[in-house]
This record gives structure tokens, sequence and C-alpha cells, in this order.
């Protein structure tokens, strides 16, 4: 039988490669929990057959090599008719939040395709699976379930919730028996508390940030999430996170001061030495961000908001906030 795993980060499809699990590994890595949504159209082109004449257009396949993709490349494979050519194939899932995005959209992708919907099994992993050792991937024994009526059911609901206009179909999720994606419920959470909360004007991330600063982590790496690190929130990766901490410090009225580089791009980080400065900042609490902190200030109240979380449009005149006692969604 042939096997192929998806999973939902290059680090963990490297993982499970070093791990001899599969005669095929592939990483499809979207940025689903922050930004705007692609529009389906472009999902839709992104993941079909592309004709051997066009060049135009990102395709699932341009950053993907290996032996096993030869043929893929050279036909130009949807998504679609590549899993038709394995006899199993196996969705190894992160418990982050954009990890659970990406499987909802994928599981609503494949779900009116029954030659490859009847191929699918799950596994969802409880910590992140790039992180382990193949040694450790192994000493999981892992057991994938079939996937059945109740996980499509599940992610068609959660991917419909999170491209719509307002949040209000993502906070009914949380009456809503989502057992089958057991993971799903802590993002629900998790991607609730991102929104603006109605304290702070910030959200729960920006907001550690904030708090880290205040007991003396003043570098800008110290308040990046990570395997051990102090910040613990998985929301966000990377990239993500540095554009946040950007948009604490270079807005109108600044809740952090002292750092020195930017914007948290490519080109910085392809400089040594701007990156070296990046990284040696030494980073301040204003005084607005010492009252938000203490929660006397509202970030809203100075600076402008505009950002998008999910199909929501975030702007200071349509602030959709979180309330963090309560777990309560307050309408702009």
């Amino acid at each position: 039988m042939t096997r192929l795993v998806l999973t939902f980060t290059d680090s963990g499809a490297g993982a499970v490669k070093a791990a001899r699990f599969a005669d095929s590994v592939i990483g499809v890595e979207l940025q689903f929990a922050c930004g705007r949504l692609p529009a389906s159209s472009e999902l839709d082109a992104m993941f079909s057959r592309r004709a051997a004449s066009s060049g135009a257009g990102a395709h699932w396949l341009d950053n993907l090599t290996g032996r096993s993709l030869e043929d893929a490349h050279r036909q130009g494979l949807g998504l679609i008719e590549f899993c038709e050519r394995f006899d199993a194939v196996d969705l190894w899932v992160d418990p982050d939040p954009n990890s659970q995005l990406q499987l909802v959209w994928l599981l609503d992708y494949l779900r009116p395709h029954p030659t490859v919907r009847s191929r699918l099994a799950i596994l969802q992993a409880d910590r992140a699976i790039g992180e382990q050792q193949p040694t450790e991937l192994t000493a999981w024994q892992p057991r994938v379930v079939p996937i059945g009526t109740q996980h499509l059911e599940a992610a068609s609901a959660a991917w419909r919730a999170w491209g719509a206009s307002t949040p209000e179909a993502w906070f009914i999720l949380l009456n809503q028996d989502l057992g089958a994606l057991p993971q799903l419920r802590n993002s629900v959470v998790a991607l609730l508390e991102e929104l603006p909360w109605r304290s702070s004007g910030l959200s729960a991330t920006e907001m550690r940030m904030l708090e880290l600063i205040s007991t003396g982590h003043v570098h800008p790496y110290d308040l990046f999430p990570g395997h051990e690190k102090l910040n613990a929130r998985r929301t966000f990766g990377y990239w993500q996170t540095g554009a946040l901490l950007d948009g604490l410090a270079r807005c109108p009225v600044p809740a952090i001061s002292g750092l020195d580089e930017g914007p948290f791009d490519l080109d910085m980080h392809e400089d040594p030495d701007r990156h070296q400065r990046y990284k040696l900042s030494r980073l301040v609490l204003t005084g607005l961000g010492k009252s938000i902190v203490e929660g006397a200030a509202d970030f809203s109240q100075y600076n402008p908001i505009h950002r998008w979380w999910g199909g929501t449009e975030l702007t200071n005149d349509r602030l959709w906030r979180w309330d963090t006692e309560s777990r309560a969604l307050i309408d702009p």
C-alpha cells in the first residue's frame, strides 16, 4: 500500500520524512491565522492542475522538490490528482491555530472529491511535530483515524465561520460539538483571544509581549514564541509575531520604544548588520505601554487599527473586541 502524508508545516514534513512513515511526505503551508484570507478562486487556482503552457500564478508544487514529485511537476498535477496516486492519504496536524485552520480548509476543499475523501485519515498531534526527533516520532506509534462525516461537517462549519465578515459565527462554534477535531476548540478560543481586548485594544499576543518587557525581557527575540520560550502563545508564527512587534513600536503613539531596526522583513534578515542591530535592541515600555499593562489605557484610542481577523476587517470604527473576563464577544 502506498501512503502519502500531508503536514501543515515544513518542519513537520521534514520530521515525518526523516522517520520514514510514508512513501511521500508533503508540507502544505499556508497562512490563514493572520492577514487577509486568500479568495476561494485564488486557492482553487493554486491547488488545481496547472496547464503546461501556464506559468502564471502561485501553484502548490512551486516550492516542493524531491524524486516523488518530479512527475507531478512535469504534469502540473493538482493536489486532487496527486492524492489519487496513493492508496492512503494521512493528515498529520499540529495543534497550533494556523495548522488547525489549514486542516479545516483542506477537509472542506477535499469534501466534494470521494476518490480522495475515502483514502483520508488524520493524526491529531498534541505537540509540534517538527520539534520531535525521528526516534521520538517512531515512539509515538501514531494511530490515524479515518476521516468520516463528522470530521467533514465540523471542518466545513469552521472554515465558513472563519471566512465570515464578522466573528459571530466563529464565536458560536464554542457551543457546537467539535469533538471530531479535538484540537479545534482550543484554536477557536486562541483566535478569539487575538481580537482586540475590551480593556486594552490589543490582542493576547501583543499583551503578552508588553508584559514580558515589563518584567525585564528587553530583547526582541525574548518576546517571540517557541520551544521552551517564555511566550507560550503559538497562535502566530515567526513573521507574524515580528510584524505585531513592529506595530507596537512604529505607530503614532508607540507602546514600545528602543526597536532599533525594521521593518521586520526579508530585507532586514538578509542584511547581517541590520539584523544584528535588531537582535540587540533594548526595548522599554512607553508611557502608553505602561498604562496598557496596568489596565488604564486603550491602544486603539491613540492609534489607527486596520487588520484582518479571518474574514473580518477590523478598524477603529468597526472594532470587534474580546472580553477576557467574561469570555464574551463585544460588537463594535
